[in-house]
């Protein structure tokens, strides 16, 4: 078994405390909880089903799904993701525009999965859309920064740096690979065209959020 983990941006200082970035993270392991006291029911009520969605219902369940998870594995991993290339683009943007990103990205990726597989009756649910816009917007804004990563390969690890377009580069073309795949999970998943549109959106817009301003240029590394 192979892969990486980032954890974070090496290459310049966090001036500011990621408010919303942790919000987030809060509100989706509350959310989570949730999923477990109440189960399938609660899933079902509050997941994007497409077939649903083309019909008119439900349609309040585009955002609702992005905050909802299928698993321990699948939080664990979609936060690691968020707290890695999210403070830096919420520091780039501000807390405002940074929230507002956040929600339009998400709601384009889930929209991506519905347009592409519009009479699927599998939920689907989870941040990863729009934690893919994040990491569009941190390779547009960021593509030099190194990203200290925890690497390993069966029982070997070590954590090293690894420029930010290599990383999710690597990302995003392992998503173009999965087209069509869907991510099967306890009550449903994401398909890989969720990553995508999401990806797009965050690449094509990310400066129309980024504050001039508030951009750190000092590098560490």
């Amino acid at each position: 078994m192979a892969g990486f983990i980032p954890l974070g941006d090496a290459s310049r200082p966090l001036n500011r405390f990621a408010l919303v970035t942790t919000l987030i993270i809060v509100l989706n392991v509350w959310v989570f909880f949730q999923e477990l006291t109440y189960g399938d029911s609660f899933v079902w009520a509050w997941s994007a089903v497409p077939i649903r969605i083309i019909h008119g219902r439900a349609l309040i369940t585009i955002v609702t799904s992005m905050f909802m998870h299928a698993s321990w594995m699948h939080i664990i991993g979609n936060m690691i993701y968020l707290w890695a290339f999210g403070r830096e683009i919420e520091n780039a943007m501000g807390p405002i525009r940074f929230a507002a990103f956040y929600l339009i990205g998400g709601i384009v990726a889930m929209s991506a999965q519905v347009l592409g597989d519009p009479f699927s009756r599998i939920p689907s649910l989870g941040a990863s859309g729009a934690i893919a816009a994040v990491m569009g917007a941190f390779l547009i804004t960021f593509p030099r920064d190194r990203i200290r990563t925890f690497v390993f390969f069966f029982i070997f690890f070590r954590i090293t740096l690894i420029p930010a377009a290599l990383v999710i580069g690597f990302w995003f073309l392992m998503q173009v690979l999965n087209v069509g795949v869907v991510a099967q999970a306890k009550t449903g998943g994401v398909a890989y065209l969720a990553h995508i549109g999401g990806f797009l959106f965050g690449v094509i817009t990310a400066r129309l959020f980024i504050n001039p301003q508030r951009m750190t240029y000092r590098r560490l590394n």
